[in-house]
């Protein structure tokens, strides 16, 4: 009998799974040739923004403004963001001008895209040794790599790296200290991760303290008790269970733990006030205590109105669900309404029952987001710029005016980047290479749909 018959597969079978293996390893081959090739041509775009900016009198900002052109050249013609590109290069200059040993190890097979990631980030914390002695840290991390898979010598590589330092992690640890940052990453289902890099003692406290006091909260539940109308909300129960009788009364509270921590942590900083408030003077509060969120959020009306539950439009982010978008607009202090074509979906008019800056509510309507290609950062948080500069005689009008944050701003003024306004709001951007990108006035991704006229007369009023 066959000893690898059945479940294990025939001779052939065996024989199909070889030549697909050989298959796949050339393709690595020439991906590895390939991506190599791409880490070369970034690092020389970054070194060729170098040479631009060398001798200027402002070299810090004439470098950077240089970086920003050449990083939106690229990020034209990958399909990927100038930012992106901008950190890909500051990546491939730090591998080619600092590990050229483990450049060559990844070209020639001997390690992976992954074991150079693993080499980088632990290598970070040699930015000041000598060049003897992150010779021969690369050199030991290699050999590790090359006897296992990068999960597995990560640790082994950054201890080892830890060796070959030359500042104390005193020293690092405040230098680190100094990136600490909050930022969004959009989820799907209208969900995002809000990410805090801190230091791991803050971090940790806080954690501590909101399982504390979510821990706090479940202790207290009662039989009966009602939850808040958020974690009611959030805690999904389908099982419709509760007190059939008592139509009008909430929910009880089931969120778990993690939801409470969660419900908490918004509350806190939503809502709260940092203990140390610089606008303090005497006995009063300060003013950051009475500083509130903003959010820019699209509508249909029909979703305003509950006859549908289709998505909203966080702008700059993701899809967010119609009960917050109802939420939401109903403890608003004034909103707008925006009349978009049925057919190509282009903003055509706003009204708004309070009106304090008609331009701004219009620009902000038409555009969403920064105009610069890829840029997605919401319009209530760029800046309005005048196409043709005001300084040369642009007028303060729609059809010269548009949302661009403060990099692409910055980088239309600063660098060899050209655009100029087309009717309806398009914005026609030359890089310095001479190509051309066309940045259509963004259609709102919720709005009606055209439906067949009927033919039954209605006395019913419109919906505003």
């Amino acid at each position: 009998m066959d000893e690898y018959s059945g479940s294990m597969g025939s001779d052939a079978d065996v024989a199909a799974l070889v030549s697909i293996v050989g298959e796949v390893e050339a393709a690595v081959v020439l991906l590895t040739a390939a991506q190599v090739a791409e880490v070369r041509a970034l690092a020389r775009a970054g070194q060729l923004a170098a040479r631009q900016a060398a001798g200027s009198p402002a070299a810090v900002r004439a470098h950077d403004m240089a970086l920003r052109s050449v990083a939106a050249e690229l990020g034209g013609v990958l399909r990927v963001t100038d930012r992106t590109v901008q950190s890909r290069i500051d990546e491939a200059r730090d591998l080619v001008e600092h590990y050229a040993a483990t450049l060559a190890a990844w070209e020639s097979g001997r390690i992976t895209r992954g074991h150079v990631r693993v080499i980088t980030d632990a290598g970070s914390v040699l930015v000041d040794a000598s060049p003897e002695r992150r010779a021969e840290f690369e050199a030991a991390a290699i050999a590790r790599c090359e006897r296992d898979t990068p999960n597995r010598v990560r640790s082994e590589v950054e201890i080892l790296a830890e060796r070959f330092a030359e500042r104390s992690f005193t020293d690092r640890h405040r230098d680190a200290a100094a990136e600490r940052r909050v930022r969004v990453v959009p989820g799907s289902a209208g969900m995002s991760d809000l990410i805090a890099t801190l230091p791991t003692v803050i971090a940790d406290g806080i954690l501590d303290r909101l399982t504390q006091q979510a821990q706090t909260v479940i202790d207290s539940r009662e039989p009966g008790d009602a939850g808040s109308a958020f974690g009611a909300r959030g805690a999904g129960d389908a099982s419709g269970a509760g007190d059939a009788s008592g139509a009008g009364d909430s929910e009880p509270d089931r969120r778990r733990i993690d939801q409470v921590r969660a419900d908490v942590f918004s509350d806190l900083l939503l809502s709260g006030a940092p203990a140390l408030d610089p606008t303090v003077h005497g006995d009063g509060q300060g003013s950051l205590g009475a500083i509130r969120a903003q959010v820019q959020v699209i509508v249909p009306a029909l979703t305003l109105l509950g006859v549908d539950d289709g998505p909203a439009d966080l702008v700059g982010r993701s899809p967010i669900d119609a009960e917050t978008a109802r939420c939401l607009a109903g403890n608003t202090h004034s909103w707008a309404r925006v009349l978009t074509d049925p057919v190509e979906g282009t903003v055509l008019a706003v009204d708004r029952y309070r009106t304090p800056w008609p331009q701004r509510r219009f620009l902000r309507a038409r555009d969403q987001h920064c105009r610069f290609p890829g840029c997605r950062r919401a319009a209530i948080r760029c800046e309005i710029d005048h196409t043709i500069d005001a300084a040369k005689g642009g007028p303060t009008a729609l059809w010269n005016l548009a949302h661009l944050c403060q990099r692409h701003h910055s980088m239309k003024q600063f660098t060899r980047w050209k655009v100029r306004q087309l009717p309806g709001g398009v914005l026609e951007w030359t890089s310095p290479t001479g190509r051309i990108y066309r940045e259509d006035a963004p259609a709102p991704p919720v709005a009606f749909t055209p439906a067949s006229i009927s033919t039954t007369a209605t006395d019913e009023p419109p919906p505003f």
